[in-house]
């Protein structure tokens, strides 16, 4: 499913049109990445968690010479599905 599915489909369950669920679709995302950018977890019961985890600094090898390069450290974001979510894709 991409955006346009999705915005789609909230307005068809949520008896929305398609301009009003794009609207609380985009406002959702921009919230959640606002709220990561702030370095706050996500937690959206029924749904799952997105949390940040910072991975330290590495080295890797360049499959195509071999040659070591240094990997800075940087912060990912995990998404953790809730427990419902989960079992629906089992």
């Amino acid at each position: 499913m991409n955006k346009t599915e999705l915005i789609k489909a909230v307005a068809a369950k949520a008896n929305l049109t398609q301009a009003q669920a794009k609207v609380a679709v985009e406002a959702t995302f921009n919230e959640v990445a606002e709220s990561l950018k702030k370095k706050e977890a996500v937690m959206l019961l029924g749904f799952g968690n997105f949390t940040l985890k910072d991975k330290p600094a590495g080295t890797a090898r360049n499959p195509q010479t071999g040659a070591t390069i240094k990997v800075p450290a940087k912060t990912v974001i995990k998404f953790k599905p809730a427990t419902a979510v989960a079992d629906a894709v089992k």
